[in-house]
C-alpha cells in the first residue's frame, strides 16, 4: 500500500536550539563569557552533558562575541584615557584661566573621543546583530560561521558528544545524579518479574524449554538495539553510560583520569561500562539512557533505566528526567530589526544611549575582567598543588549543564507538554516489550511478566517540572519519604583499583 501523497508542512530545524544559543552569544556579553570560560578555559570538573547542543559551535560563537567586545573595550579604554581625563582637566584649567583657544581645543578633543566611542559601540553592536541573524536564519552550519577555538578543546567538545561516561559532583547524589538530563520527572523500581522458571514447550507435550542463560549486559544490548522501532520513536538517542560519584573518580582508573592535575576523558573502554552494569561499584553504576528531543529541540525527555538482575528475579530502576524550551532572553534575535529604517534607528539609538557610559567603564570592565581571570589561574593552582603535595580527594564532577542552565519551565507549551509526555510512555511502553521479547526469547515463563505489567502500566508522567522523589508502589501508589539514607557500612573496592 503507497503511502498517502501530501503537501510538506515547514519543520523545525533540527539545531534550532544551538543556533538560538549561539546567536544569544553574541547579544548577550554575560552569557558569552560563561560560555567561553566553562567550554574553553582549563579546569578540573567535568563538562556537563549538553543534550541537543553543538558545543564547537557554541565555543567558536562565544569566544566570536567575547574577543569582539574585548577588543571594543580595549580601544574605548585607550580613547577614554586620552580623550576624557587628559582632555577635561586641560578644559577646566582653560575655562578657569581664561583661554579660550585651548577651551576649544579641549572641548574639541572630548567630543572627539564621543564620537569615536559612539562609533565603536556603534559597530560592535552592528557586528553582533548581523552575527546573530547569519546563524540564526543562515543556511550554513552554526559551527562553520565562526572561527576555530583551540585544536585541544574542539576534540575534548567532539568526545564529550560521544561521552559514555558521566562524572557527576558528590551533592547532586542527593538530588540529581543524572547531571545534564534536567530536572527529575519521576523515578521509581518496577516490579519484580521471575526469571528462573523455564517456559512451556510449544509442542503441547508439557515439557519445558531450557532457559538460555543471560546477563545484564545482554538485557540492555538488546534494549538498545530494539528500543526505536518498538517505541516509534525516530531519533531516538540509545546509550549506555557509567555514571560516578565526582570524588571517587580516581578509582575507575587511568582510562577515566589518566592524570588527577587534570580534568577526566569523556570516553573509556566499554568493558568498564559494563561492569557497572553487571555489579554496581562505589559510587559508579551503569544505565541505559533513552534520550528524545522534541520538535526543534526545544524540550528534551530523558529515561534512564538499570537492569537489575539478581537471580530469580529481574527487575528495572527506571528515572525520567525533562528539559523545557530555552529561557525568553535567547528569542530577542527574533525581534531585531533585520533592515531598512527600521534596524537603522534601533543602532543608532542604541549607540546613542550605550556609548557614554561604555566610555567611561571600559578601563574597570577590562581590570575586572583580568581580576576575575587571575583569580581563576591562582585558585586552580592552589587546587592542584593540594591534589598533587597533599593528596586532596578532589571532586571533579559536573554540576550542570549549559542546556539545563538556560531552561525554563515557564516556556512550556501545551505542544511540548504533550508530546513529552507521549515520548515517555512510548518508552515505558516500549520496555516492557522490549523485556517480554527478550524474555520469550531466552524461554523463560512470562506469567509473573504478565502480573508485574499490569501494575508498571498504572504509572504515568507530568512532564511540568521537577516534582519530589517517590517511591512507586503496588497500584501506582505514591510514597514520599523524608530522605535518602545511605547503606550502613563503607564501600568495598575491588582489587587494582583501590576504593574509596
Amino acid at each position: 500500500m503507497g503511502a498517502r501523497q501530501l503537501p510538506a508542512l515547514a519543520q523545525y530545524r533540527t539545531d534550532a536550539v544551538t543556533r538560538h544559543l549561539c546567536a544569544g552569544a553574541h547579544l548577550d556579553e554575560d552569557f558569552a563569557r560563561d560560555v567561553d570560560v566553562e567550554l574553553t578555559e582549563d579546569r578540573l570538573r567535568a563538562t556537563g552533558l549538553s543534550l541537543g547542543i553543538d558545543l564547537v559551535a557554541l565555543a567558536r560563537h562565544g569566544r566570536a562575541a567575547v574577543r569582539r567586545i574585548d577588543v571594543r573595550d580595549r580601544r574605548l579604554a585607550w580613547i577614554c584615557g586620552a580623550g576624557v581625563w587628559a582632555a577635561v582637566p586641560v578644559l577646566l584649567y582653560a575655562l578657569v584661566s581664561g583661554v579660550w583657544g585651548l577651551v576649544y581645543a579641549a572641548a574639541g578633543t572630548v567630543l572627539l573621543a564621543y564620537a569615536s566611542a559612539w562609533w565603536l559601540v556603534h559597530q560592535a553592536e552592528s557586528r553582533a546583530r548581523t552575527a546573530a541573524l547569519a546563524v540564526e536564519h543562515g543556511a550554513e552550519r552554526p559551527a562553520d560561521l565562526a572561527p576555530a577555538v583551540e585544536p585541544e578543546v574542539e576534540r575534548r567538545l567532539l568526545e564529550q558528544k560521544r561521552a559514555n561516561v558521566v562524572p557527576y559532583t558528590a551533592s547532586a547524589e542527593r538530588t540529581n545524579p543524572f547531571v545534564g538530563s534536567g530536572s527529575k520527572l519521576k523515578e521509581m523500581v518496577w516490579q519484580p518479574i521471575d526469571v528462573s522458571r523455564p517456559a512451556d514447550d510449544p509442542a503441547g507435550n508439557g515439557a519445558k524449554l531450557a532457559i538460555k542463560p543471560f546477563d545484564a549486559v545482554d538485557l540492555h544490548t538488546y534494549v538498545a538495539r530494539e528500543m526505536e522501532h518498538i517505541a516509534g520513536l525516530k531519533g531516538l538517542q540509545v546509550r549506555n553510560r557509567l555514571y560516578v560519584i565526582g570524588n571517587h573518580v580516581p578509582y575507575v582508573g587511568a582510562e577515566l583520569l589518566p592524570d588527577r592535575l587534570s580534568r577526566p576523558l569523556a570516553q573509556i573502554p566499554k568493558q568498564l561500562v559494563q561492569a557497572g552494569l553487571m555489579q554496581s561499584g562505589a559510587g559508579m553504576r551503569t544505565y541505559l539512557s533513552l534520550v528524545r528531543a522534541g520538535e526543534g529541540g526545544r524540550a528534551i525527555v530523558s529515561m534512564h533505566l538499570r537492569a537489575r538482575l539478581h537471580h530469580p528475579s529481574l527487575t528495572w530502576e527506571v528515572s525520567a528526567y525533562g528539559i523545557p524550551p530555552l529561557q525568553a532572553r535567547f528569542d530577542r534575535v527574533n525581534h531585531l530589526p533585520v533592515d531598512g529604517f527600521e534596524r537603522w534607528w534601533s543602532l543608532v539609538s542604541h549607540a546613542t544611549g550605550a556609548a557614554g557610559p561604555a566610555l567611561l567603564g571600559a578601563a574597570s570592565r577590562i581590570s575586572r575582567r583580568s581580576s576575575a581571570r587571575r583569580r581563576r589561574v591562582r585558585a586552580l593552582e592552589k587546587l592542584r598543588r593540594e591534589i598533587d603535595k597533599r593528596h586532596l580527594l578532589y571532586d571533579y564532577g559536573a554540576v550542570d549543564s549549559i542546556r539545563e542552565r538556560v531552561a525554563d519551565w515557564q516556556q512550556l507549551g501545551y505542544t511540548e507538554r504533550t508530546d513529552s509526555q507521549d515520548f515517555l510512555q512510548r518508552l515505558q511502553q516500549g520496555v516492557l516489550i522490549a523485556t517480554e521479547r527478550f524474555l520469550k526469547d531466552h524461554n523463560i515463563d512470562t506469567s509473573s511478566y504478565d502480573q508485574a505489567q499490569q501494575v508498571i502500566n498504572t504509572h504515568t508522567y507530568t512532564f511540568q517540572g521537577s516534582v519530589q522523589a517517590g517511591v512507586i508502589g503496588d497500584n501506582g501508589t505514591v510514597n514520599h519519604h523524608g530522605g535518602q539514607g545511605a547503606p550502613p557500612g563503607g564501600p568495598q573496592g575491588g582489587q587494582g583499583r583501590g576504593a574509596p
